[in-house]
C-alpha cells in the first residue's frame, strides 16, 4: 500500500519559503529549528532531490523546490482554513444533535419545548429519538439523552436537572370496590398494573421513617412499556398504579387518583442530561444542556400535594451507568 503523504513536512516547507528562513519558520510554528530541518530533509529524502541551495549567508530555492512550493503553500493554507473552521463550528452552536428521550415525557415535556430552543438556535437541527427503552449512547451514536432514574456510576456523565416523584396511585372507583391496602405486601392481594420493559418484570420497592422495606412483584390485568399507556386502565378503576408526577400529576390534582400506602414511599429519582464523557462537549450540544436545565430546573407540571420541589443547580454533574 502507497504511503500517506507527508502532509505535516510539506507544511512546514511552504512556511519556511513563506518566511525565507529556518529560524522563522521555527518561530512562527512553535517548534525548534533542528525539527524544522529534519522536516525539511525528510521530504528531500521522499522526493530523491534538494529543495534549498544553503550556505551560511545564501538560501535559496531550487528547481525542484520552485516547483513544489505553489503546491505545499495551498496545502499549508488548506490545512489552517479546515483547522480554522473545525474551532469556529465547536465554538458556534451549529449543526445536528441527536437527543434520546423517553417517550412520554419527550411527548409531554420535551417536544413542547423544542419550538423555542429551535428559534433560539437556528442553526442547530434536532434528531429526537422517543423511547422507553435505555439507548446505547456511544454505540448507537446518540450526542445526550434524557434519563429518569437513579443514575449508578459509570463512564457517562449526568447532569441532574431536577426530582421526578412516583406514587403508587388508585382511582376511588377501584378503592370503594376492592378496598384500600394498608400495607404494601397488601398488594399481592390487589389488581396492580405495571410498567416494564420486557422481558424484565417489574418490581415495587417500598420505605418508611421507621427503616422498614418492602418489596413487591405487581400482578394484575395490564402490563405495557410505556407510562401514559397505564392512565386510561388506571382512571377506569381496573387496578393500583405505580406513575411519576408529570404523567398522574394532573389527575392526582383533581382527585381522578389517590395516591394509596401513607407512610411508604418509593425511591424519588431526578431528570438527568447525560452525555457519553466528561471531555469537551461540542457548541451545540452544550448550548442544549444549557437551555434544558434553565427550562426545567423548576417543572411545570403538578406534585403531590405536601410534597415540596427543591429546584436543583445547574452544575450538579455525576457519573452515570453506562447502557
Amino acid at each position: 500500500m502507497p504511503k500517506l503523504p507527508d502532509l505535516e513536512g510539506l507544511a512546514i516547507f511552504a512556511k519556511v519559503v513563506e518566511t525565507r528562513s529556518f529560524v522563522g519558520a521555527a518561530a512562527e510554528l512553535g517548534l525548534s529549528k533542528a525539527t524544522v530541518s529534519k522536516a525539511v530533509a525528510r521530504v528531500e529524502a521522499r522526493l530523491g532531490a534538494r529543495l534549498f541551495n544553503r550556505t551560511s549567508r545564501r538560501f535559496a530555492l531550487t528547481d525542484a523546490g520552485r516547483a513544489l512550493a505553489e503546491r505545499a503553500a495551498r496545502i499549508l493554507a488548506e490545512g489552517e482554513a479546515a483547522e480554522n473552521d473545525a474551532v469556529a463550528q465547536s465554538a458556534t452552536p451549529r449543526g445536528r444533535v441527536r437527543l434520546a428521550v423517553p417517550m412520554s415525557f419527550g411527548l409531554r415535556q420535551v417536544a413542547t419545548l423544542l419550538p423555542d430552543f429551535l428559534a433560539e438556535f437556528p442553526d442547530i437541527a434536532i434528531d429526537l429519538h422517543l423511547s422507553d427503552a435505555t439507548v446505547d449512547l456511544v454505540g448507537e451514536g446518540f450526542d445526550a439523552a434524557l434519563r429518569i432514574g437513579v443514575m449508578p456510576d459509570s463512564s457517562l456523565v449526568a447532569r441532574r436537572l431536577c426530582e421526578i416523584g412516583r406514587h403508587v396511585l388508585a382511582a376511588p372507583a377501584y378503592l370503594a370496590r376492592h378496598g384500600r391496602p394498608a400495607h404494601p405486601l397488601d398488594l399481592a392481594t390487589h389488581r396492580c398494573l405495571s410498567y416494564a420493559q420486557p422481558p424484565n418484570p417489574e418490581t415495587w420497592q417500598f420505605s418508611n421513617d421507621a427503616g422498614d422495606n418492602a418489596s413487591v412483584r405487581p400482578g394484575g390485568p395490564l402490563r405495557v412499556n410505556n407510562g401514559d399507556a397505564l392512565m386510561p386502565a388506571l382512571l377506569a378503576g381496573l387496578g393500583i398504579a405505580a406513575l411519576p408526577d408529570f404523567i398522574a400529576g394532573e389527575a392526582i390534582a383533581d382527585g381522578r387518583a389517590e395516591i394509596i400506602l401513607p407512610g411508604w414511599r418509593m425511591p424519588q429519582g431526578a431528570l438527568h442530561f447525560v452525555t457519553p464523557s466528561a471531555g469537551p462537549r461540542p457548541a451545540r450540544v452544550e448550548a442544549l444542556a444549557d437551555f434544558l436545565v434553565k427550562r426545567l430546573a423548576r417543572p411545570n407540571w403538578p406534585t403531590a400535594p405536601g410534597r415540596s420541589r427543591r429546584a436543583t443547580p445547574a452544575a450538579t454533574v455525576s457519573r452515570a451507568r453506562a447502557r
